[in-house]
């Protein structure tokens, strides 16, 4: 070993140490993202530093990937705006430094993965085992499997390693959906291996008793299956995806029947499975706040504020575009909806393209869905998987224009001769 080493030249050998730092720091960054007790998180400052050194030792940004930092610096500028109408800054300048910082992750991610594409097996693989860890916590603190365990719960949900249990279930959709992905794609053998992992998931999404994050995996789950099955010209692989579709719907309906049979599973089941909980009708619940919100979004064009809305009325808007109003102004709100719009475009136009990172765009773009179609009745603004999504998604976009530009300048295959003009 030693006098293979020996015979290597010093560049390569400081090439795969490098190589080696730099996904191990990526893996550990993706692995934090999964504990969020507080902010600032581990995961963020760990991040400021991974982004810090990385800029210094050269970080690119892909021309395609420039809207996506151009609109997310924009949408802060907003929210900078907005924090001048305020008569007391009380913790906003922490919040504004933490949406710039999430913005950068985003910007980092998409840059590091448009670079090295193999970076994005990576990233999934570390993610699945954040959530599998996360939600096992969240699974024995629900059943107070130890003492001490309810700290990974609230409301009596599972919240893994998270403040929210609306925040824990969403982070796990991803991750699910990618191992349904492998189970969908994948060899007959590895299919238990995949399982375990799945089922764990399954059930922290399950026992974190949010609506948003049950309808967020399913949506994502057949908008995955539709995927796949219009992408394949293959007649059996059609069959494969119908036949195992059906087969997992199976045995999630037999996993639902089991543990509904749990002592006090039942009761939290039927009150959340409702499309209305108390504090969306009330007098000021969540939908009558709505109403107030975007009536005072004409009145105030800068935002009032980042925070601001929650002491008001209580609560905070729980709605990702009456939250860029109020927090960002116009001006956040403007660039949020665009680089929205921007991204379920872009990200579309690309998605079937046979092209080695597809896999992950399409597993980050029905999850980015899922997460856009709940932020219409919750706040996502500081959740960092969502900027993940961002990253992963833009990322692809940039891969996909540095693809189609060396394909123009590819010079063009020869003219054959004909065969009667040589003589």
């Amino acid at each position: 070993m030693s006098a293979v080493a020996h015979e290597l030249p010093a560049g390569a050998v400081n090439a795969k140490l490098i190589a080696l730092i730099t996904s191990s720091a990526v893996f550990f960054g993706i692995f934090l993202s999964g504990f969020v007790i507080d902010e600032p998180a581990p995961y963020d400052l760990f991040m400021v530093g991974l982004i810090a050194v990385w800029a210094l030792f050269g970080l690119r940004i892909s021309r395609a990937a420039t809207p996506l930092l151009v609109l997310l610096v924009t949408m802060n500028i907003g929210g900078m705006i907005a924090m001048t109408q305020m008569s007391d800054l009380a913790s906003t300048p922490l919040y504004l430094a933490v949406s710039m910082f999430l913005a950068f992750t985003a910007v980092f991610f998409a840059s590091v993965t448009a670079v090295q594409p193999s970076l994005y097996r990576l990233i999934f693989i570390a993610y699945v085992v954040s959530a599998v860890l996360t939600s096992l916590l969240g699974i024995a603190g629900y059943f107070h499997a130890f003492p001490g365990a309810e700290i990974f719960t609230k409301y009596d949900r599972a919240a893994g390693a998270f403040q929210d249990p609306n925040v824990f279930g969403p982070f796990l959709v991803l991750p699910g959906i990618y191992l349904l992905y492998l189970l969908l794609t994948g060899s007959i053998a590895r299919m238990p291996l995949l399982a375990v992992p799945l089922l764990v998931i399954t059930a922290g999404i399950f026992f974190s008793f949010s609506r948003g994050a049950w309808g967020m995996f399913a949506v994502s789950a057949v908008l995955l299956t539709g995927s796949l099955f219009l992408q394949s010209a293959s007649g059996m692989f059609r069959l494969r995806v119908v036949v195992m579709t059906i087969a997992a719907i199976a045995l999630l309906v037999i996993a639902m029947i089991v543990i509904l049979q749990l002592p006090g599973v039942a009761e939290m089941f039927s009150s959340r499975a409702q499309l209305e909980q108390s504090y969306d009708t009330a007098r000021l619940g969540r939908f009558a706040r709505y109403t107030i919100g975007f009536q005072m979004a004409l009145e105030h064009p800068f935002g009032i504020g980042p925070l601001v809305f929650g002491t008001i009325f209580g609560e905070d808007t729980h709605d990702i575009w009456l939250k860029m109003l109020m927090d960002y102004g116009w001006l956040g709100f403007v660039s949020f909806l665009a680089l929205t719009l921007w991204t379920i475009a872009a990200g579309f136009r690309i998605l079937l393209r046979d092209r080695p990172w597809q896999p992950y765009l399409l597993c980050a773009y029905v999850a980015f869905i899922g997460n856009i179609g709940l932020g219409t009745f919750i706040d996502i603004d500081h959740w960092r998987h969502v900027y993940l999504l961002l990253g992963l998604i833009w990322g692809a976009i940039a891969l996909e224009y540095r693809h189609q530009k060396e394909l123009r300048l590819a010079p063009a295959p020869a003219a054959a001769v004909p065969v009667s003009s040589i003589r």
